[in-house]
């Protein structure tokens, strides 16, 4: 690891012990969103309020209700009949979720190219889990999205403090390294500071434990088998890995040779999943 690596890594990792890491706010319509859908006498018509208030927020859950994976045999228009159709803690949900894409934005041409790439791979993660869910286990399909769009959430102050040192924005080799080693930690903070239950909240620093095992599936694993499948096809380091020897695919009951985009009915899933979180 270079010098300007090691420094940065323990400069962050010192904020984080003491306190002093600024961790991002979850994006205001996403608070008002969550704080809606947690009481318990909340109705369709005012979590519709809430959402409508956002013009983008409400295009993109009208997009999601009428993509291939959810659609009926009728078009939806209207932003509360897309809330009658997915449900209170679905649409809260996928509010969070998508709300977060206004997060991934900086002030430099550099960081903000990194962060689209964050934010494009989360999605793409995102959109895998929503599927293995589906086919694979009995957990929540919205709970899975959530997991894979906030996994990689821990770059986000990495890349804040980048944009105010130049030396390590100049060095994409450290820059990537620091990234690496402790968005994972950093994305726990975060999650557990917006108050994300916990089988979310571990799911950053747990997913690239790929020895991990525990007593059945969970979102953690989820967004590792997601992750993996996301790279087949594609040099990188995970794809060397004995995937037989990672307990999250015998969780899921899935073969770890098979290429789910090799399925038709599993890649179509998959590309309209990834689509409808675009």
């Amino acid at each position: 690891m270079s010098k300007l690596a090691e420094k940065v890594q323990e400069e962050l990792l010192q904020a984080i012990d003491n306190d002093e890491l600024v961790l991002p706010t979850l994006p205001e319509v996403a608070l008002k969103v969550r704080e809606a859908a947690e009481d318990p006498n909340i109705g369709i018509p005012e979590l519709s309020k809430v959402i409508g208030n956002d013009a983008a927020l409400t295009a993109r859950i009208i997009k999601v209700v009428n993509s291939p994976l959810l659609r009926t045999h009728r078009e939806i228009t209207d932003l509360q009949m897309a809330v009658g159709r997915l449900g209170i803690n679905y649409t809260s949900n996928l509010a969070t979720g998508l709300a977060m894409e206004q997060m991934f934005q900086a002030t430099s041409d550099v960081v903000d190219r990194k962060m689209r790439e964050v934010w494009n791979k989360s999605t793409e993660i995102a959109g895998i889990c929503h599927v293995l869910c589906r086919h694979y286990t009995r957990l929540m399909p919205d709970q899975a999205t959530l997991a894979g769009l906030v996994h990689q959430i821990g770059v986000l102050p990495i890349l804040t403090y980048a944009e105010d040192h130049s030396e390590l924005l100049a060095d994409s080799i450290s820059l990537n390294h620091v990234i690496e080693k402790i968005h994972p930690i950093i994305g726990d903070r975060i999650l557990r500071a917006w108050e994300f239950p916990e089988l979310i909240a571990m799911v950053p620093s747990q997913h690239l434990n790929f020895g991990r095992d525990s007593a059945k599936a969970d979102y953690v694993d989820i967004v590792q088998v997601a992750t993996l499948q996301s790279y087949l096809g594609s040099q990188h380091p995970y794809t060397q890995l004995d995937w037989g020897q990672i307990p999250a695919f015998a969780k899921l009951g899935l073969d770890p040779n098979v290429d789910m985009q090799e399925d038709e009915d599993l890649s179509a899933a998959m590309d309209a999943a990834m689509s409808m979180l675009q």
